[in-house]
């Protein structure tokens, strides 16, 4: 099946900040068309794979493969072009922009028009404008905000501010999303909210993988979760397989089960 395909893969990869060691060899592969949660203590070195597979660090040793591709070395807007996305730990959106302009900034991966053809605005240039403002408005609909298109991005409350966030993301039209802690500081109803987006995500046929804390999101929606300690993989399996595994209680769920 083609969502049996390896879409992601990572081999011998290493990753130190001086005598710090932030991964060793978490070897893994990434199921085309699956939700991947990948989780573990602070520290464990989750986001430091999350900026390696994007180009914001590069690695030591090992070796990363993009459909069949080598990405290492690769600038993030080289890794971007190629259809990864992500959002990050912290809100990253454009205060003095509207909801719809932020979105719109998520096509400049797509962008092809030339600097001087921008500045005169030539019908080209004004043709693309008004395609992206389209395609920035469907977005806007299936991420649920199309109502406040016109509002500064800095009034939404977090929870659409990280919703925000993931339809810049997808503006690029990845074939992989990384999603850092979408649920992070989120209420009860807004962590459903968010849930469901990303289930909408996949169904796209988006490969998504996220960092998250809050273990009801991660086991009601991811099909594989990767445990990290240390830099080092200590699980990967299905969050059934995952919140019974002994290393895993032991290393970062608690002895009272998944939901600690």
């Amino acid at each position: 099946m083609e969502a049996d395909k390896g879409i992601l893969k990572i081999s011998e990869l290493v990753m130190a900040f001086g005598g710090l060691m932030a991964l060793y060899k978490p070897d893994f592969v990434i199921r085309q068309g699956t939700i991947t949660a990948v989780i573990g203590p602070n520290g464990a070195g989750k986001t430091t794979l999350f900026n390696v597979i994007t180009g914001f660090l590069t690695p030591n040793e090992g070796t990363i493969h993009f459909r069949d591709q080598s990405i290492i070395n690769l600038k993030p807007h080289e890794i971007a072009g190629l259809g990864i996305s992500r959002t990050f730990q912290t809100v990253e959106i454009f205060e003095n922009m509207t909801v719809l302009e932020n979105v719109m900034l998520g096509f400049h991966t797509k962008l092809r028009s030339s600097f001087i053809s921008s500045g005169f605005q030539l019908p080209l240039t004004r043709r693309k404008e008004k395609e992206i403002k389209s395609k920035a408005m469907d977005i806007l609909k299936f991420i649920g905000l199309s109502g406040k298109w016109n509002e500064p991005a800095d009034s939404l409350p977090l929870g659409e501010q990280k919703v925000l966030e993931i339809g810049r993301a997808l503006a690029s039209d990845p074939a992989l999303i990384c999603l850092d802690e979408p649920a992070a500081g989120l209420n009860e109803t807004e962590s459903h909210l968010a849930s469901s987006l990303i289930m909408a995500i996949k169904e796209k046929g988006v490969t998504v993988v996220l960092v998250e804390h809050d273990m009801k999101v991660v086991m009601d929606i991811s099909d594989e979760v990767l445990v990290l300690n240390y830099g080092q993989k200590i699980a990967y399996g299905t969050p059934e397989e995952i919140k019974n595994d002994p290393k895993v209680i032991e290393a970062y769920l608690g002895d009272d089960g998944a939901y600690a």
